[in-house]
């Protein structure tokens, strides 16, 4: 069986260091570019009545499958059988991903462009497949799920002076989300440490000591 990429994704994360761990937690918006090959418009009627959408995309990894592994969420101490997390390391490395379609937009150079929002990828992902989210069968909202439990919460304050107004009005909000989630590995926790990552093209760093995230600049 061959697969073959159909399209690429596109968001502010350049790099894996601060995306979102999951997806459908923050409003970040991307969109999404079919290949030259899959531009043809009949492929896309009636997604526009779709709320939801699965992205079925390929994760950028190195080396072989791993039949156990560390779950960050675990702090990187336990194993776990690899297909019981969703860690990358897979025999096929294929991910997973529920996101919301915001609107279609015609593009003369690129096609048809999905803008979504809730993607928990990096810039440039390969996208395998889309297929719709069906509520009355995708959604088990009571469901058991072991040690990713619900009620385990990260979640942190963040203190930004004006130096957010460096950034568009537009990413304000959905980058003070992905701080608040915690960019860091679930095992780091150095109050001293200053962290970094690229969002939209400009460098953010910070710090985080007590719960409190303190973003210490933004430069483009």
């Amino acid at each position: 069986m061959q697969i073959e990429p159909i399209a690429v994704l596109h968001s502010p994360f350049a790099t894996k260091f601060g995306i979102p761990r999951q997806s459908g937690i923050t409003d970040i918006e991307c969109y999404i570019e079919f290949l030259p090959d899959y531009r043809v418009v009949e492929a896309l009627h009636g997604i526009e009545d779709m709320e939801y959408l699965w992205l079925l995309w390929q994760f950028d990894t190195e080396g072989k499958w791993q039949p156990t592994v560390r779950p960050p969420r675990l702090g990187g101490n336990s194993r776990m059988g690899v297909f019981a997390t969703r860690s990358p390391y897979r025999p096929n490395p294929i991910g997973l991903s529920s996101v919301k379609l915001l609107r279609t937009e015609q593009s003369k150079e690129k096609g048809t462009l999905l803008w979504v929002s809730g993607a928990d990828l990096m810039d440039g992902t390969k996208i395998l497949d889309i297929k719709p989210y069906l509520p009355y069968t995708d959604s088990h909202p009571d469901a058991l799920c072991g040690f990713a439990g619900k009620d385990w919460q990260r979640g942190l304050r963040v203190e930004c002076t004006d130096i957010i107004e460096k950034i568009p009005e537009t990413l304000r909000q959905p980058l003070l989300q992905t701080l608040e989630q915690d960019p860091r590995p679930a095992y780091h926790d150095d109050p001293t440490r200053v962290y970094g990552f690229t969002f939209a093209g400009y460098e953010i760093k910070f710090i985080v000591a007590d719960g409190v995230l303190k973003v210490l600049s933004i430069e483009s």
